[in-house]
C-alpha cells in the first residue's frame, strides 16, 4: 500500500500535475504506469511448447508418487541387469563409497573403554557382514532410489550382540490398499503431527513375488507396522519435504537406452554389409542395352574364381559407412553425460584412462572424491549412527561386554568417529616426501595423515611400538624411511611438469573422520 501511494506522488511529495501525468503515462494508458519484467525461459512459444510440455508444479511427494517410482525402479533395474556400463558404474560407485567398510573409533576419555567398544563392534560388524550390507544399500539407492533396513534380533549370528540388519526393497514399504488416502501417511511412512516419520508399513511379501499369483487376497494386503526407531531409511532428498527416493541414475536412463540402440545399430550395419558379398549394378539407362536380370536376384559366387558378368552390369560391395565412423566418439560423449549425474569422471565410468594424462586424471577425480565424502557423511548420519545407537543399547545388556561407564551413559551417543578406506597415491615416493615435509613444519598431524589412509593413528602407533621393541630385542636396526638432507632436515618435495602441488592430493583423498558428539 505504501509503495502504491508513493508511486502516485511526484518527486516533491505532491500529487502529479496533468503535464506530469501525460509525460509518465504509458502508451494508450490512463495516467498509470506499469512495468512488466519478462524472462525468456518463462515464455511459451511454438518452438519450446513441446519441450516444456511435461513441466508441472507438483509437490515433491506427488511428483514421486508410487506409480512413478515403480516405473523408474523397474526400468533402472532392467538397465543395470542388461547394460554392462550401467552395471559397472553402480558397482564402482558402491565399492568406492563403502570400500571394505567403515571402522569405528571411540573418542571418550576412557581409553580402555574405547578399545573394548571398538573391538566388540568390529567383531559384530564381521559377524553380520556390515560392509556387504552397506554396499547393497548403496547399490539399491543407485538403481531403486532408496533402501530400507530393519533393526531386528538374530540369535543365529556369531556375536554376543544379536542385533542384525534385515534389508528390504523399497517395493515392500507402501501404504496398503485399505489405508490409502490418509493425510498423515505418505506411501507407507506414517507421520506425526510435526511431519516426522513415526512408523513404517511393510508388506509381509514382496509385491513381485511369483507366489502371490496363487496366494489368497489376504496375503496381498498383509503388512506389519514398525516404529521409526526400528527402521533405517537411506535415500537422497532432492526437494524439501521429499520422503521417498528415486534412482540416482534416473536422468541417465534414456541415455543408457540410446547407447544400447546405437551399439545395436552399428552391429546391424556391419552385419548387413557382411551378409552381402557383392552387388551387381548397372549404369545403363532403363531402355539401354544391358542384359535383363531379375531385381534382387541372388548369384552364388565361388571362392578364388573369376566370373563373367552379364553385359552392361558391374560388381560392387555394400559399405557400412555409418554409424561406424562415429561409434567411438559417440560412446565417449554419451558415457561422459551418463556419469555426470553421479559426479563420476569419464575414465572411472568407462574403466578406460587411455586418453588421460597424469594431471587431468587427478583433476577429474577431485570432484568425484568430494562427492564420495558427501555420500559417506550422509551414510554416517542416516545409517551408521543409527546402527551404533541400537548396538550400544543391546551391548550394555550383555554382561561383561562393555565397561560400566557405558551403562551409565543414558540415551546419549558417545563421541566417536568413522574411518573409511583411503586412496593410494599414484606416486608413493613423492607422497611420502611431501608427508614428511608437512610433519616437519607442523602443518599436519599423525592423526590426520593416518586418517587420510583410513587407519586409526593410535592403533598404528601402538603396533609400531611393538615392532620397534621386538627389533631392539632381536638386535635389528630399523631402516630409515625418511630421506634427509646433510643438515638432517627432510628435503623439499620435488616438482615436475605434469603435476600440481601436493595440496591437490589431499583435496582429492576421500578418507576422513567424522566426529559425532552427543
Amino acid at each position: 500500500m505504501l509503495k502504491t501511494i508513493a508511486n502516485l506522488l511526484n518527486r516533491n511529495g505532491r500529487p502529479p500535475t496533468a503535464a506530469e501525468r501525460s509525460t509518465d503515462a504509458p502508451r494508450g494508458g490512463r495516467g498509470r504506469r506499469f512495468v512488466v519484467a519478462k524472462f525468456d525461459s518463462a515464455q511459451t512459444t511454438p518452438d519450446n511448447r513441446k519441450h516444456w510440455a511435461n513441466a508441472d508444479g507438483l509437490s515433491p511427494n506427488a511428483a514421486v508418487n508410487p506409480e512413478v517410482r515403480r516405473i523408474l525402479r523397474n526400468r533402472a533395474r532392467y538397465e543395470v541387469a542388461n547394460n554392462s556400463y550401467a552395471k559397472g558404474i553402480v558397482l564402482t560407485l558402491a565399492n568406492d563409497t563403502i570400500g571394505t567398510g567403515p571402522r569405528l573409533q571411540m573418542l571418550t576419555e576412557d581409553a580402555e573403554a574405547n578399545a573394548r567398544i571398538e573391538d566388540a563392534f568390529e567383531q559384530w560388524s564381521r559377524a553380520v557382514d556390515l560392509a556387504g550390507k552397506l554396499r547393497t544399500m548403496r547399490l539399491a539407492r543407485a538403481e531403486s532410489g532408496e533402501a530400507f533396513a530393519l533393526l531386528v534380533s538374530n540369535p543365529a549370528i556369531g556375536s554376543p550382540v544379536s542385533l542384525d540388519l534385515k534389508l528390504i526393497e523399497a517395493d515392500q514399504v507402501c501404504t496398503p490398499l485399505l489405508r490409502r488416502g490418509r493425510s498423515d501417511e505418505v506411501d507407507g511412512i506414517v507421520l506425526d503431527q510435526w511431519g516426522n516419520p513415526s512408523a513404517y508399513r511393510v508388506l509381509k511379501r514382496h509385491p513381485g513375488d511369483s507366489g502371490l499369483l496363487r496366494a489368497p487376497i489376504d496375503d496381498l494386503t498383509a503388512y506389519d507396522t514398525y516404529v521409526a526407531s526400528a527402521v533405517v531409511h537411506y535415500f537422497r532428498a532432492d526437494r524439501p519435504g521429499q520422503l521417498r527416493g528415486i534412482p540416482d541414475i534416473t536422468p541417465a536412463l534414456p541415455l543408457f537406452a540410446q547407447l544400447r540402440r546405437y551399439t545395436l545399430a552399428t552391429i546391424a550395419a556391419a552385419e548387413t554389409a557382411a551378409n552381402f558379398a557383392a552387388v551387381i549394378y548397372t549404369d545403363a539407362p532403363p531402355n539401354g542395352e544391358a542384359d535383363p536380370l531379375e531385381p534382387m536376384d541372388e548369384v552364388e559366387l565361388e571362392q578364388r574364381l573369376a566370373t563373367v558378368l552379364p553385359g552392361g552390369w558391374k560388381l560392387g560391395q555394400v559399405h557400412a559407412e555409418q554409424p561406424t565412423t562415429t561409434f567411438g566418439e559417440f560412446k565417449r560423449e554419451i558415457l561422459n553425460e551418463i556419469a555426470r549425474c553421479l559426479n563420476m569422471p569419464f575414465n572411472v565410468a568407462a574403466g578406460n584412462s587411455s586418453g588421460y594424462n597424469y594431471a587431468s586424471g587427478r583433476l577429474d577425480h577431485q570432484v568425484y572424491f568430494k562427492s564420495l565424502r558427501v555420500d559417506q557423511h550422509h551414510l554416517q548420519l542416516a545409517v551408521l549412527d543409527r546402527i551404533l545407537t541400537a548396538w550400544l543399547n543391546e551391548a550394555v545388556l550383555v554382561e561383561g561386554l562393555l565397561p560400566q561407564s557405558m551403562r551409565e551413559r543414558g540415551a546419549l551417543l558417545p563421541a566417536h568417529a568413522w574411518f573409511w578406506d583411503g586412496v593410494e597415491h599414484v606416486d608413493p615416493a613423492k607422497e611420502a616426501t611431501a608427508q614428511a615435509t608437512r610433519l616437519a613444519n607442523h602443518t599436519t598431524t599423525l592423526a590426520a595423515e593416518y586418517a587420510r589412509q583410513g587407519r586409526d593413528w593410535e592403533q598404528e602407533l601402538r603396533q609400531r611400538a611393538k615392532e620397534r621393541a621386538l627389533m631392539d630385542e632381536l638386535g635389528l636396526s630399523p631402516t630409515p624411511t625418511t630421506p634427509t638432507t646433510p643438515t638432517g632436515t627432510p628435503p623439499a618435495p620435488q616438482e615436475d611438469d605434469t603435476d600440481d602441488n601436493e595440496d591437490s592430493d589431499r583435496a582429492q583423498d576421500p578418507s576422513h573422520t567424522e566426529t559425532s558428539v552427543a
